[in-house]
């Protein structure tokens, strides 16, 4: 029999479903192990600290890379006038309301409260809160590195940042001339993205030992602390899109919230498969150009958003910080919840680069803040999967609502179009190849390809 010649290739498949798998299966496992042997699996405690201690080895990268780019994006965004500068408004007004929404959540729900996992789990944080600043000048003055590359070399996270604000500026100062510089950046991200997409794969391992030592030590209490926080952020994002962005496309662009998502529904339903917001990149983009809102607004608020309008990032980062202080019986006073809110609004910005960054940028949070509550990144691992979808699809919803905002804001919205089209009046011809806008992301994206962290 002769061959046929134009039979298709054979897709890929997508090799990350079956990490996803592996944790699932693993934290059953883990959950089993620590039931059945509580002393057996309390001991496999440096399983979970081993993958901990990888992604604290990552922490300082990603966040230089990520915080560079980002800052580097905003000259380009600044190009184009009142757009760029309305939508870094929105984004960093957005963010901060979801950051501020996650720690009242969290405060109110206290997911953690009576693990007591301190004496049990955490020991080793006790010696990383003894090398923490002593006063306030103490701790102002270790802000300043040594060298300029000594902050990426000692995992100081906030040396960390404040070189990466340094070198983004400078960056930003120099023009074309420093267009090289951040390319090599980009590149340089690209390889720390890698690595920390080698370390995700041993994800499962880290997740059975550290799930096993806290099931091991609490018991059922652990299952249903993490029930509870995995409910309480599916309900506060529901809430944060059908609430605040609802209200904000009702009052002030006269849009139905409820409209739109339903416009967006095929969009939502690739990005819950993939727990990847940037899968629908190109396709956000033609549907808002068919809704109604201008290229320009289109082509500066959707690349830029995905690197800098991450509202379930923020209120992912928030509530597992609370989560964990309090699992770890180390809860955080006011000031110190506000000034790690801080820290996170910044360091979200471009978050979501690969799976895993979400992971470093909650850490390097922590550590900044309380060195002591690094180890329990450790209890995230096993439902950090479960909660990924919630982040894509709200960071996603997020970055509509903006589009169709900052078009109305601009003048650039067709409301006539608009209203056709969310009717069904005016349906998007799916034969219309998101392709043509591919080059688009390529070249406005400069912070990261967004993902759910």
């Amino acid at each position: 029999m002769t061959p046929t010649t134009n039979a298709k290739p054979t897709k890929r498949s997508d090799r990350t479903h079956f990490l996803y798998l592996a944790v699932i299966v693993a934290v059953v496992a883990a959950i089993v192990v620590g039931l059945a042997a509580p002393k057996f699996a309390v001991e496999l405690k440096p399983v979970g600290t081993g993958f901990v201690n990888l992604i604290k080895m990552m922490i300082s990268p990603v966040i230089f890379c990520t915080i560079v780019l980002g800052v580097g994006s905003v000259t380009k965004a600044a190009k184009v006038g009142r757009v760029g500068g309305l939508a870094l408004g929105y984004f960093l007004l957005t963010s901060t309301v979801a950051l501020g929404i996650g720690l009242l959540v969290g405060n109110l729900l206290e997911p953690g409260s009576g693990l007591h996992l301190t004496s049990a789990l955490a020991k080793s944080g006790h010696a990383q809160a003894a090398a923490g600043a002593a006063s306030t000048t103490d701790f102002l003055l270790g802000i300043i590195p040594t060298t300029l590359v000594s902050a990426l070399t000692q995992g100081q996270v906030l040396q960390t940042l404040l070189v990466a604000l340094l070198v983004g500026f400078a960056l930003q100062g120099m023009g074309a001339a420093g267009a090289p510089v951040l390319r090599g950046v980009e590149h340089l991200q690209k390889l720390v993205f890698r690595v920390m997409s080698m370390i995700m794969w041993v994800a499962p391992i880290g997740a059975f030992g550290a799930m096993a030592a806290v099931v091991g030590a609490t018991g059922t209490a652990a299952l249903k602390s993490l029930a509870v926080i995995m409910i309480g952020f599916y309900v506060t994002c529901v809430l944060f899109v059908v609430v605040v962005l609802g209200l904000l496309l009702r009052l002030v662009a006269g849009v139905n919230v409820f409209a739109l998502l339903k416009y967006l529904g095929r969009e939502f339903l690739l990005i819950l498969s993939t727990s990847s917001s940037e899968s629908a990149l190109p396709r956000l983009i033609s549907k808002m150009e068919h809704l109604g809102v201008s290229r320009p607004v289109v082509g500066i608020t959707v690349p830029t958003g995905y690197s800098f309008n991450l509202d379930g990032t923020a209120i992912y980062l928030t509530m597992a910080s609370i989560f964990i202080s309090e699992a770890m019986d180390k809860p955080m006073s006011i000031g110190e919840q506000l000034s790690l809110l801080l820290f996170m609004v910044i360091a979200s910005k471009g978050a979501a680069g690969v799976t895993g960054a979400g992971l470093a940028t909650l850490a390097g949070g922590l550590q900044s803040h309380k060195p002591a509550l690094v180890d329990g990144v450790g209890l995230i691992v096993g439902i950090d999967r479960f909660m990924s979808e919630a982040r894509a699809l709200t960071n996603f919803a997020g970055n509509a609502a903006a589009t169709v905002l900052i078009g109305h804001w601009t003048g650039e919205l067709d409301r006539e179009r608009m209203t056709a089209v969310l009717a069904g009046a005016l349906p998007y011809d799916e034969s219309t190849s998101a392709a043509e806008h591919a080059e688009l992301p390529a070249q406005a994206q400069a912070p990261a390809a967004t993902t759910a962290a």
